[in-house]
């Protein structure tokens, strides 16, 4: 027994004892550059020109060339990729295709950046390049030369090692920076810990390195056998950017911790303030579609032998003539109109154009002489109607009969005479009221049930006993009457409080002269408050007109603390907004708010665009949303992998 436990520890240690000088012999050679991301400044390197095995680093380009071809709408993130066998047989790790199996081409994207996914990689790779492998890998090596990667060479869409695949630590950087600068819509895919790749949820793995390192956003791990455990990571502190590329990790662990120290020194080497120089992206190649390929593996590279292709002419002519579809909520049957109003309808437009397409009638008719009436009644002067009898067009009588004079006593014939000259009519006598409507008017009122009943006798007694005997002065001027009636501020207030009444003067100049006086009763009556009842507790009987008593409110004292009226916003609740990343040109956050409201118009409805510049950067900000509004478009946004950020109000 113990015999056999030794053997078997034997074997263990020689196992481990082989596996670690296997590892030491076969180890990757370490290279590492720092580069600061704003300029392109190398602020360190080692070995950042030999060529080596780029490993999945690889995906970073084959993700280039996917965003190169929805960025000029060749294909969007909805476009279905049929797997291929090929592409299901690749080595992990694997997402999990299946051979024809039809998958979106943004799950494919999730599934390369964030798992690193082979098979995903070569599907992206494959549809792009139109089913050939060989195709894409020379769009890919001919992309890179176009970035300024001088030293690299793909073979493949993943990395999978092949004779001949190889890239630089300074090339892979330069790539790393390309990303962002020239795809920062997409950049934030990089960041993401998980995603959704439609088959399964992947997780990302370089989650250790973003958890561990502040700052830190990105981009993409590799691990093969020749390669060893690579990195280019990107980290943002303050407003300096540090890109970095590790070849040759001995573990991933080894290789994070010598990036964050590669990191550190980057931000203790990067100037604080230096000028952005944004890279030029990549040119765009011709859209394959239009070519007719010879060889697949020249598809990139014209001149080589089988590498020719003729032009195929695409026309717009239209050949035949289509039917609209119905509008969306129109497919219903409408109502038909009823038969009874298409046929009035339909009369009534024959009936217009048979009146209008008419003969004029012949002269001396009926119908001529109706027609030259008609104009008759529209003509201005005199003159006009004397040319016409004069031409025999109508007949001298015919006027007469145009306008009937009006019956006499109407306002038009009193008119018609004052414009012939004659004098004024004298006013006819009113006709005699009929005796219902005079016994209507010598009726009186009911008085009101407080009140008691006069006579009339009794109401001209208090009338000429209120009215004093007044000669009436010279009438004066408005302006001295108005200067003469007291300010209603100034009155004081009656001195009594009994009933008023007020007498209708019997002259006009009595009126004139009373008028100070009745003004100033009148001011006191409204300023100041009767009592409701007499001092024996009896209502005292009022005269019309009655003026109810006037509620003066309180005055504060002037030590009262003043009332403050503080308005809110009714806006309901559109106060916060979305932002979608910072720029280095306004150029780049105009064309980014306007992909993004496109593609969110449905969210960022009503949403106002607007670009604030601060340190150098351009935020680009959709502003008056509401909180539910910013929220869900910040989902969106960020499920495309764009960076988004909502902000409520202040």
């Amino acid at each position: 027994m113990y015999a056999l436990v030794g053997r078997v520890f034997r074997s263990f240690a020689m196992l481990i004892a082989f596996f670690a000088l296997t590892g030491t012999v076969q180890a990757a050679p370490f290279a590492a550059i720092v580069m600061d991301a704003r300029s392109g400044e190398t602020l360190w390197q080692k070995n950042a020109d030999t060529r080596l095995h780029p490993a999945s680093l690889t995906k970073m380009m084959t993700l280039y060339i996917a965003f190169q071809e929805i960025e000029a709408g060749r294909m969007s993130l909805d476009t279905t990729v049929t797997v291929s066998k090929h592409a299901a047989a690749q080595v992990p790790s694997r997402l999990g295709l299946k051979p024809g199996q039809k998958i979106a081409m943004r799950y494919l994207i999730r599934a390369a950046a964030i798992k690193s996914a082979n098979d995903a990689a070569m599907a992206i790779g494959e549809h792009i390049g139109k089913g050939s492998e060989a195709a894409f890998a020379k769009r890919m090596t001919k992309t890179a030369r176009a970035l300024g990667m001088k030293s690299t060479t793909f073979k493949n869409p993943n990395g999978l090692t092949a004779e001949g695949h190889l890239s630089t630590a300074r090339d892979m950087t330069v790539l790393g920076r390309h990303l962002f600068y020239d795809f920062p819509q997409y950049y934030g895919l990089f960041a993401r810990r998980t995603a959704d790749a439609g088959m399964a949820q992947v997780r990302n793995t370089n989650t250790r390195f973003l958890d561990a390192y502040e700052g830190a956003d990105g981009i993409k791990t590799g691990y093969t056998v020749a390669a060893g455990f690579n990195l280019t990571a990107s980290a943002k502190r303050g407003n300096v950017r540090i890109i970095a590329t590790i070849f040759g990790g001995p573990s991933t662990a080894a290789r994070n911790a010598k990036m964050a120290e590669l990191m550190d020194l980057g931000f203790s080497l990067a100037k604080k303030r230096t000028r952005t120089a944004t890279p030029e992206p990549a040119p765009l190649p011709p859209e394959s579609a239009l070519v007719a390929e010879a060889a697949p593996a020249a598809i990139d590279e014209p001149g080589v032998e089988g590498g020719s292709a003729k032009t195929i002419r695409v026309t717009g002519l239209v050949t035949r003539s289509l039917r609209p579809r119905p509008r969306p909520g129109l497919s219903e049957p409408q109502p038909e109109v009823p038969a009874a109003l298409a046929l009035a309808i339909a009369e009534g437009v024959d009936s217009a154009l048979a009146e209008a397409t008419a003969p004029p009638p012949p002269d001396g008719t009926f119908e001529a002489q109706a027609l030259a009436l008609a104009e008759v009644e529209h003509t201005d002067t005199p003159a006009e109607i004397a040319a016409l009898i004069e031409e025999g067009v109508i007949d001298e009588g015919a006027t007469a009969t145009a306008t009937p004079a009006p019956p006499p006593g109407t306002l038009e014939a009193q008119a018609t005479a004052l414009a012939d000259g004659a004098a004024p009519a004298e006013t006819p006598a009113p006709a005699p009221m009929p005796e219902a409507e005079s016994r209507l008017a010598t009726l009186r009122p009911e008085p009101r049930p407080e009140m008691p009943q006069a006579s009339a006798a009794e109401a001209a007694t208090e009338i000429a006993a209120a009215a004093p005997a007044v000669t009436p002065p010279p009438a004066p001027e408005p302006e001295t009457v108005l200067a003469a009636a007291p300010p209603l501020e100034t009155v004081a207030p009656a001195e009594t409080a009994g009933p008023i009444v007020l007498a209708e003067a019997e002259t006009e100049a009595f009126a004139e002269a009373a008028m100070p006086e009745v003004l100033a009763e009148v001011q006191a009556i409204e300023t100041v408050s009767a009592p409701a009842t007499d001092p024996a507790g009896e209502t005292p009987a009022r005269a019309a007109p009655i003026f109810d008593s006037v509620e003066v409110a309180a005055v504060a004292p002037e030590d009262a603390e003043a009332l403050v009226v503080v308005s809110k916003s009714t806006s309901g609740g559109a106060q916060w907004s979305v932002n979608v990343g910072a720029f280095i040109s306004r150029s780049e956050a105009e064309r980014t708010l306007t992909k993004t409201g496109i593609a969110e118009s449905a969210t960022l409805e009503g949403g106002t665009r607007k670009i604030t510049e601060r340190s150098g950067k351009y935020r680009a900000t959709f502003l008056g949303l509401t909180a539910d509004q910013a929220d869900l478009a910040c989902r969106r946004i960020r499920a495309r992998g764009q960076a988004c950020e909502a902000q409520g109000p202040a």
